[in-house]
């Protein structure tokens, strides 16, 4: 494959397809595009950006005001077209992409920029119409087990449309990378996501709402999905001889058979507190004032809600994949991903020497802050759009 090279340097034109939509936090990717497209925009560039049409997966009310109205509008900078969307199981992300890439492809950007491996499927129409396209591959998400046969194919073939298509691909850890190279002897760009350091927020809608006050809480956010483990979690918990509160914050995505599982085994614990989606301040409270933060995840491509629990300077207990490894090293605690035993063991260690949490608390920040910049993904992320070298 040829790859395409940019002769216009800045300001570019540039297009973003396959979140479902920004301002939001309905998942990891969304707070990747809206990092990504607003600076972008902030240093000039022409950034549209194209929203799924509907509701914020967790509910209308956790709606933003611009995105209700489901019109064009301005975001930061940023010129955000709402697009087509079948709001179904599976076709959500195949009708909003297609309808999203002829809209770029009209548009005529410098480059179209595809997340996710299942609206990298509609990347060959942009690869055909001449644009330059970058995909960035946030997980495997064929394997995820909230989908079935037919969702996991189509995913696989996104994935094979990046591999053989883009003009480059970016990965968020070396496992992935390695994977593409073993997999489709695709060499890709190693460009990790950013993060900021945050305040700590005092607990006062917490406590107010839930009784929840400093370190006497284990949390989880994130999405209540099976390959987040917040099965094992619960099971872990449920054998712990504490005071303490699991509190597990977060909603559904495509997975309400699944949610209703956790719900039935956390009724059987009154210290485990479900809180649903969460945002704003009460989300900087549950990070800022957590004892523990939890990642049992069985499968991830680089979780956003880790690089956020470490900013808070929170104590992280990881499952050992090495997609959480690989952010962490020796600054968090890891568990063997897919067991509920070794969970407990490391939970129980934890609870039992608070001396080892203060000192996981006291390295978190400043490693994760140091160690991940917003500004050096942009930088690396518009060097590859115009065919110059980023990543590595």
């Amino acid at each position: 494959m040829v790859k395409r090279k940019l002769e216009v340097l800045s300001p570019l034109k540039i297009a973003m397809i396959g979140h479902k939509r920004i301002p939001s936090r309905e998942g990891g990717v969304e707070i990747v595009v809206d990092e990504l497209a607003t600076r972008m925009a902030a240093r000039g560039n022409h950034v549209i950006v194209y929203n799924r049409k509907g509701h914020n997966v967790a509910g209308a009310e956790f709606d933003s005001t611009e995105n209700a109205s489901n019109k064009p509008f301005f975001y930061q900078g940023v010129h955000v077209i709402p697009v087509t969307t079948v709001d179904v199981k599976g076709m959500a992300a195949l009708t909003s992409s297609f309808f999203a890439t002829l809209k770029a492809i009209a548009a005529k950007p410098d480059v179209i920029h595809y997340h996710a491996e299942g609206p990298c499927v509609m990347l060959r129409l942009a690869h055909w119409a001449g644009i330059r396209t970058v995909a960035t591959i946030h997980g495997l998400d064929w394997q995820r087990a909230k989908w079935g046969r037919f969702a996991s194919t189509y995913l696989k073939f996104g994935e094979r449309t990046a591999a053989k298509c883009a003009d480059e691909v970016i990965v968020l850890s070396r496992n992935m990378q390695e994977y593409f190279k073993n997999m489709y002897g695709r060499d890709t760009r190693f460009i990790p996501n950013g993060i900021e350091r945050k305040q700590p927020a005092a607990a006062r809608d917490i406590a107010s709402e839930y009784g929840l006050h400093k370190d006497d809480y284990i949390l989880f956010l994130g999405r209540i999905v099976p390959e987040k483990g917040v099965h094992y979690l619960i099971e872990a918990f449920r054998r712990l001889d504490t005071d303490k509160k699991l509190v597990i914050a977060g909603g559904s995505s495509d997975s309400a058979e699944y949610y209703e599982q956790i719900k039935q085994m956390a009724a059987k614990d009154p210290r485990i507190i479900l809180t649903g989606f969460v945002q704003g301040r009460m989300l900087q409270e549950l990070y800022s004032n957590a004892y523990i933060y939890v990642l049992p995840s069985d499968l991830e491509g680089m979780p956003m809600s880790l690089l956020e629990a470490m900013r808070y300077g929170n104590c992280c207990l990881t499952s050992d994949i090495a997609e959480c490894t690989e952010v962490v090293e020796d600054k968090a605690a890891s568990f063997a991903h897919g067991s509920a035993d070794a969970l407990y063991e490391t939970l129980q260690d934890l609870i039992q020497h608070p001396q080892k949490v203060q000192e996981y608390k006291g390295r978190a920040a400043d490693f994760i802050t140091g160690k991940y910049s917003w500004d050096s993904v942009v930088d690396q992320t518009l060097a590859l759009y115009t065919g110059e070298k980023g990543g590595n």
